[in-house]
């Protein structure tokens, strides 16, 4: 390597923490070589670029300023490695003719439906960024 030459390191831009949790999530994995981590991290980032670029185009063909779910569907749609296993993973959008005020809130079409359950021995992602639900409150006794 010559002198003159700058070396930029590349860092990733997702938190190392959470996509360690999330790739332990599958009971294969034990343990996470921090390059496999790196790299994770560096693909992930890259696929999400490229879903929001091609989101952005289908938004721009239609001459929309917003970037909805229908777009993410379509930009998905012509992709075809993306579309194998992506869509399925998408939520459908709501068809409805009622007015923006009665219709389901953007949290609840944010998302994704489950259709068919997760094969045996995994659990579905959207699981884990969840609130663990508490049939009871805790309670605290002083002594």
């Amino acid at each position: 390597m010559a002198e003159d030459e700058v070396v930029d390191q590349i860092l990733p831009e997702f938190p190392t923490g959470r996509v360690k949790k999330i790739m332990k999530l599958d009971k294969d994995i034990n343990k996470v070589n921090s390059e496999a981590l790196f790299l994770i991290s560096c693909s992930t980032n890259l696929f999400l670029q490229l879903l929001a670029e091609r989101s952005a185009e289908v938004a721009a063909e239609k001459k929309k300023k917003t970037v909805k779910l229908d777009h993410l569907r379509t930009g998905v749609k012509r992709h075809r490695p993306t579309s194998d296993f992506l869509l399925d993973s998408l939520p459908v959008p709501a068809e409805s003719t009622q007015p923006v005020a009665n219709s389901v809130s953007d949290r609840d079409l944010s998302r994704p439906v489950a259709d068919k359950p997760a094969p045996a021995g995994t659990r579905r992602i959207d699981n884990f960024f969840r609130k663990p639900e508490n049939d009871a409150p805790v309670q605290i006794n002083d002594i």
